[in-house]
């Protein structure tokens, strides 16, 4: 996870930083045509860092009782919805890995139904921004973890 954190998220901070850089000369110069374009790089290296923000704060747990899905309004909201903890985890994994590529599972409140939502965003697209779901959980899907499973289960066996 260090080189997830120091490398990979860093690598959007940067990038984001660059693209607002840009974006403030451009409209500094009323230059619209460049504003237009740096709409992309901006959301998709904004989304990233805004992704994994969330990302490392799912990863913390408290000490005592982590893991755990204690009494309260998500508990309520689960089991309303979903029945159980468990059938919850299986829509939510079941939705994730049918991301192909890169991209994120989620499990998003709706402020309009008051209720969850499990989905999916590709790519870097952040939750929020992109549907208006206030993000509880994100599982970040990387395609190339696939494939280091496969070359370390082939290295095993072999």
């Amino acid at each position: 996870m260090q080189l997830h954190h120091s490398k990979h998220h860093q690598a959007y901070v940067n990038n984001l930083n660059i693209a607002n850089a840009k974006l403030e000369e451009a409209l500094h110069k009323k230059d619209i045509s460049s504003i237009v374009s740096l709409q992309q790089v901006i959301k998709f290296n904004g989304g990233g860092h805004l992704n994994h923000s969330i990302f490392w704060k799912n990863l913390i747990s408290p000490k005592k009782g982590g893991g755990e899905l204690h009494d309260g309004d998500l508990k309520k909201l689960i089991d309303a919805q979903f029945g159980s903890l468990d059938n919850l985890q299986t829509k939510l994994s079941n939705a994730t890995v049918g991301v192909q590529g890169s991209g994120w599972g989620w499990l998003g409140y709706d402020k309009a139904t008051k209720g969850l939502v499990v989905t999916t965003t590709a790519n870097q697209d952040p939750l929020e921004a992109s549907t208006g779901l206030v993000p509880l959980l994100g599982i970040d899907v990387w395609e190339h973890a696939y494939y280091l499973q496969v070359i370390i289960y082939i290295y095993i066996y072999i």
